[in-house]
């Protein structure tokens, strides 16, 4: 799987979703955009429905619930991880990023740009809070 680099600060809901689909971002978020969804919109990183739906309309199934984050062992081989979870002015927000496991190798595939690698295994400073399971 390859990552999707976000083009804009608060992209990473539409980078996640299009590294799933195998799509670059321009194509994801003039999608996206054409659902009505937009990355400014903060809800994108504060509610999981406006993710799920991009990826309903792209054919990556996801698990129904959010399951709270016990372990890296014990993550599915796909997920999106909720990580740098946090409450302003009492509504939850976090930056999504995605869980791969290959060939037995787990890694982050994060969409920051200001990342020198995208790719991720700094497992002990990621601290992620609950994770949907891709099941496709």
């Amino acid at each position: 799987m390859e990552v999707v680099v976000q083009e804009e600060v608060t992209g990473c809901g539409i980078a996640a979703s299009a590294a799933l689909a195998g799509l670059s971002y321009a194509e994801a978020k003039g999608r996206a955009n054409a659902l009505g969804i937009y990355a400014s919109d903060t809800s994108l990183w504060s509610d999981t429905e406006y993710v799920r739906k991009l990826l309903r309309e792209w054919g990556v199934s996801v698990s129904p619930k959010e399951t709270p984050f016990e372990s890296w062992e014990r993550l599915p081989d796909k997920a999106l991880l909720a990580i740098k979870w946090r409450m302003e002015h009492g509504k939850p927000f976090w930056h999504w990023v995605l869980f791969v496991r290959e060939a037995g190798q787990g890694m982050v595939l994060d969409s920051k740009k200001a990342l020198r690698s995208n790719i991720r295994q700094d497992f002990g400073r990621i601290k992620p809070k609950w994770y949907i399971e891709i099941t496709n």
